[in-house]
């Protein structure tokens, strides 16, 4: 399956909104240093995520579907 990248998904949404880091940071709240480790970071915890989402006004969780819908194997369940 293929990965994504979520922080890289944010940053790139962030430029987007030609918003910068320092804006984001504040908006969390967080500090600079946090706030560039969480764009760095290929996994988040899902409550960050939401927050991040309704700060953004970015359906994140809508993008990582949309990679599963496109790559994960059609799983068959046996019956027994």
């Amino acid at each position: 399956m293929e990965r994504i990248h979520i922080g890289k998904v944010i940053r790139t949404e962030l430029q987007r909104q030609e918003r910068g880091v320092s804006w984001f940071a504040r908006q969390l709240p967080c500090d600079r240093s946090t706030a560039y480790r969480l764009l760095a970071s290929e996994h988040l915890d899902t409550e960050l995520l939401m927050r991040i989402s309704c700060l953004l006004r970015h359906d994140f969780f809508a993008d990582l579907s949309a990679v599963y819908r496109t790559s994960a194997p059609v799983w068959k369940i046996s019956q027994q």
